[in-house]
């Protein structure tokens, strides 16, 4: 699998004076993307093996270098010349420890510098950058690396490329044959690479099962010093059944007290929901009012990441359809590069005499540049009903921005009186122009 999109964007930010971190949910192929795709690319593009140096620091063969101040001695010693560009590509940053400074008296230092009395691969790497002729690339996964501050961590330095599970495209590419049995299929098994390239079903569905547990959770744990698992586990299984769902931290602990007969506050809550966005499991979909231009803090929407990981979570229930495909969608507007929000229009109506006003929802409102684009997410409009609901708010939005109607299945693109865009999820997802 090529992933042409990815490579493109470290393509793109090749040799721009900053440190490439490439980040995303563990085994989404970050590893394969910097280490075949774009050692390859360097290689083709004319760059003698000599001046990439590529280190796996999981590797046992390069334990001796998890020690900052060899690392950063070993690197230096490749570097051979100071005219020649070299790239630096390490995979599994976090295996290099921290290493306290010896010639530092400690009861000096205010308890507010203390990180100061350290050395670290932050400090190794930012150093090597400074060279000028070393363009720098490093992946990480573990609980020191699932911080989505860890840009700040290179003092400005750092450069995020977010890798994600496979999109259905890429997974169609992989799999081929029926488009319809491949989309089935994709909403069932999600992105995962190895889910994808394995062609048995029990051996997926333990995949993803066993990567959840084994994996995810606890990176969670060790990551964020978790002490009640319990809690963490009724919090992942409120946010996996609701996925597509409007919720926030009071309704998610009424849900767990509810449902799980476990009592917890809004705030743990939501502390608990951070870590999980943090470790790229989820992401927040804000609302936002289309007419007022603001946002609103809650109630929000979280989508996760792979909706296979989603599924084997909650051991193959709850497999709504709707809710799958939305998800679906969404991920595969933010991998396009649109900022995405939940669109909410305020509709007034008389009734009774009385001036009632209702908000209506579009599912998403992306914006790229100054391109903004209305999509409403409706696995069917079997009914006149149904239509109209899809379309009221887009009749209320009072723009002239592109308005978009995806649908199930594998309906072709076209337009209705109204101006507005019908197009099934099969094609647009496999069509990535579908939004020029």
């Amino acid at each position: 699998m090529e992933r042409d999109d990815f490579l493109a964007k470290m393509v793109a930010h090749r040799q721009n004076g900053l440190i490439k971190v490439i980040t995303g949910i563990r085994r989404c192929g970050k590893s394969y993307l910097v280490f075949n795709l774009f050692y390859n690319y360097l290689l083709e593009s004319g760059v003698a093996a000599d001046r990439i140096i590529s280190l796996a620091l999981d590797d046992d063969a390069f334990a001796e270098l998890r020690h900052p101040v060899r690392l950063g001695e070993y690197i230096r010693q490749r570097i051979s010349s100071k005219k020649e560009q070299f790239y630096v590509l390490i995979d599994e940053i976090q295996y290099c420890y921290r290493l306290k400074r010896d010639s530092t008296d400690e009861s000096l230092v205010a308890p507010e510098d203390r990180d100061s009395l350290y050395i670290s691969f932050y400090d190794v790497l930012n150093g090597i950058q400074r060279l000028g002729n070393v363009d720098i690339y490093v992946t990480g996964s573990n609980s020191k690396m699932l911080s989505d501050n860890l840009l700040s961590i290179f003092r400005g330095r750092g450069d995020e490329i977010r890798v994600h599970p496979f999109s259905f495209a890429e997974h169609y590419a992989c799999r081929g044959g029926d488009k319809n049995d491949a989309w089935e299929d994709y909403m069932t098994y999600g992105g995962m690479p190895l889910a994808v390239f394995d062609s048995d079903e029990q051996s997926r569905r333990s995949y993803l099962a066993n990567l959840y547990r084994e994996v995810y959770v606890k990176d969670l744990i060790e990551h964020n010093n978790i002490k009640d698992l319990q809690l963490l586990e009724n919090i992942l299984d409120a946010l996996c059944s609701s996925i597509g769902s409007l919720t926030n931290p009071t309704k998610l602990a009424k849900t767990i007290k509810t449902t799980m007969r476990r009592s917890t506050t809004s705030n743990t809550v939501d502390l608990y929901t951070q870590y999980l966005t943090q470790a790229f499991l989820f992401r927040q979909a804000k609302r936002y009012d289309v007419k007022g231009k603001k946002y609103f803090e809650t109630p929000y929407k979280l989508y996760a990441e792979d909706v296979g990981i989603r599924n084997a979570r909650l051991n193959w229930r709850q497999q709504e359809r709707p809710h799958l495909m939305e998800n679906i969608l969404f991920n595969e507007l933010i991998r396009r590069g649109y900022a995405v929000d939940i669109g909410v229009v305020a509709i007034d109506n008389k009734k009774n005499g009385k001036r009632e006003v209702r908000q209506h929802e579009i599912d998403f409102v992306i914006n790229r540049g100054f391109d903004k684009t209305y999509i409403q997410s409706a696995f069917n409009i079997d009914s006149p009903e149904k239509r109209e609901r899809e379309l009221l708010p887009f009749r209320h939005c009072n723009d002239f921005f592109r308005k978009i109607i995806v649908t199930g299945g594998n309906e072709k693109m076209w337009q209705d009186e109204e101006g507005v865009i019908h197009v099934g999820i099969i094609p647009f997802l496999l069509d990535h122009k579908s939004l020029d």
